[in-house]
Order: structure tokens, then sequence, then C-alpha cells
């Protein structure tokens, strides 16, 4: 079974090659490691747990996308994150592969 990490990888690749000056995909590293000074400093510039592994911006659209492997689940947290993001107007998607993202999100090209 491919890694979460990997699958990133290769949805972060194949956007940048396909959207390249139409479109800007990046993370947001969320993770929570280090001392309890670590900690509270990034909670303090903003480390929000949940938030999606991706962010997609292409015309007129935002897109959060959460990356899973086959067996995968999202937290509550992730949840909570994804009710938020659809309650304002973005699309949320949760995927498992290029060839998932490709199909759901329904990009503009």
């Amino acid at each position: 079974m491919k890694a979460e990490n990997k699958i990133q990888q290769e949805i972060v690749k194949w956007f940048r090659e396909n959207y390249y000056n139409k479109g800007v995909i990046f993370s947001v590293p969320n993770e929570r490691k280090g001392g309890y000074m670590a900690m509270k400093d990034l909670l303090l510039t903003g480390l929000l747990s949940g938030v999606s592994d991706l962010i997609v911006i292409v015309k007129n659209k935002v897109m959060f996308v959460e990356v899973k492997n086959k067996t995968g689940r999202q937290s509550e947290k992730q949840k909570d994150f994804e009710k938020q993001v659809i309650n304002l107007g973005f699309e949320y998607y949760l995927v498992r592969s290029l060839e998932d993202f490709k199909k759901n999100t329904r990009l503009n090209k």
C-alpha cells in the first residue's frame, strides 16, 4: 500500500507540471513535534489541528485536499475542519490517489 506522503508528492508534482502559471498548490506543515515551548510557539503562530494536507488555488476557486491511503481515516479534528471549510463555501476533498485527485477536484485548465 502506498504511503500518504507518496500520494501527496505525486499530486503536487502532477499539479505543478500541468498547472504552471495557472494555479498554486501547497501544504501547511501542521505536525505536533517538539517540546513544550516549540509547541506553544507553533500554536501562537497559527498551528491548527485538522487542517487539510494541501491547499489548491486556481482561478476563482480555493480547494482544501486531505490525502489518505486506502485505509486511512480522518481524525475528528480533520472532520471538524472539513465542516468549517464547507460551511464557509469552499471545496474540500478527501482523496486516496492521484487519479482520485484528478477526477474529484474538477480543475479548470
